[in-house]
């Protein structure tokens, strides 16, 4: 990560999110830096909020923004502070995963009998959180498209009958959807820890 000091940091907030990421994936260090600033501590938030652990949560959130610098060339975001959250969410899920493996090592050579219903249950939790996350993401009608069928569980009529629009339009909306969300989770490295959750009714 650049380093950022405090004349990079004063840069005016004349810049929306999306031209500050613009310009921070040509290599702009101070767009960069008011990125850094204006979401830290609301990402901190989030990460203390799910690890009650502020070393942990400074951890992830530090990861976070050395990732985003160092991929920034290949970033494609449409709202920044519902991917920077939902990068975090995923940051910390992974945490829980290392935990969860960690936990089943020590069964395995000490027989713990600890049960394991409890972190699994959380596991999904955070799925879902993230795969909510993606969905904020998508263009306003496939979103709602996308929530009515998955969320509320309406049909394809009654959907187009709510939205106005015909069931070809629902279907296609609904297709995008899945098909934008389904690269995204794969991209993530997530779509693979799907089968063992409710999580992939969402995206089938």
């Amino acid at each position: 990560m650049p380093g950022i000091n405090k004349n990079q940091m004063a840069i005016e907030r004349k810049y929306t999110d999306q031209e500050l990421v613009m310009l921070m994936k040509h290599g702009d260090h101070t767009a960069f830096g008011e990125i850094y600033n204006s979401y830290w501590s609301k990402m901190l938030a989030i990460a203390y909020n799910h690890t009650r652990d502020k070393s942990a949560a400074q951890e992830i959130v530090q990861e976070l923004f050395v990732g985003v610098w160092n991929r920034r060339e290949q970033l494609e975001v449409g709202n920044l502070q519902h991917y920077l959250a939902t990068a975090v969410k995923f940051s910390v899920y992974k945490q829980i995963e290392r935990e969860r493996r960690r936990r089943e090592i020590e069964q395995r050579v000490f027989g713990s009998t600890q049960p394991e219903e409890e972190p699994e249950k959380i596991e999904a939790r955070f799925l879902q959180e993230y795969i909510s996350g993606q969905v904020e993401q998508l263009p306003e009608k496939c979103r709602m498209v996308f929530n009515y069928s998955r969320v509320q569980h309406l049909s394809i009529p009654e959907i187009a009958e709510k939205m106005g629009i015909s069931e070809k339009t629902v279907e296609g909306h609904l297709t995008k959807g899945l098909k934008t969300l389904k690269v995204n989770l794969k991209d993530s490295g997530i779509l693979i820890l799907l089968a063992s959750t409710k999580v992939d009714d969402w995206i089938n």
